[in-house]
């Protein structure tokens, strides 16, 4: 299956994110864009991958602890939306 994205597409939406206060944590294969203001810490993350996320830690997202899928999985859990995944190209 192909991709239906354009080149720049994610690039663009990282952009947006972060002019709309979201902080980037980048990774090899995938950025993970976080909000403190948006976040209900439900705790979704931290005990859906306690390797990539921990509160104890700085910087307290280590993207590239999981795999890329298992990543976006878990982030597309997060109820308030103030983790986001983008994909690198």
């Amino acid at each position: 299956m192909t991709d239906p994205r354009t080149p720049g597409q994610d690039n663009d939406r990282g952009a947006r994110l972060v002019a709309s206060g979201y902080r980037r944590y980048r990774g090899e294969d995938a950025d993970v864009y976080f909000s403190r203001d948006i976040c209900q810490h439900s705790g979704n993350c931290v005990r859906g991958l306690p390797e990539v996320f921990d509160r104890n830690r700085r910087p307290w997202i280590l993207t590239d602890n999981a795999p890329a899928d298992r990543l976006e999985a878990l982030i597309g859990t997060c109820p308030s939306g103030a983790l986001q995944f983008v994909a690198r190209d």
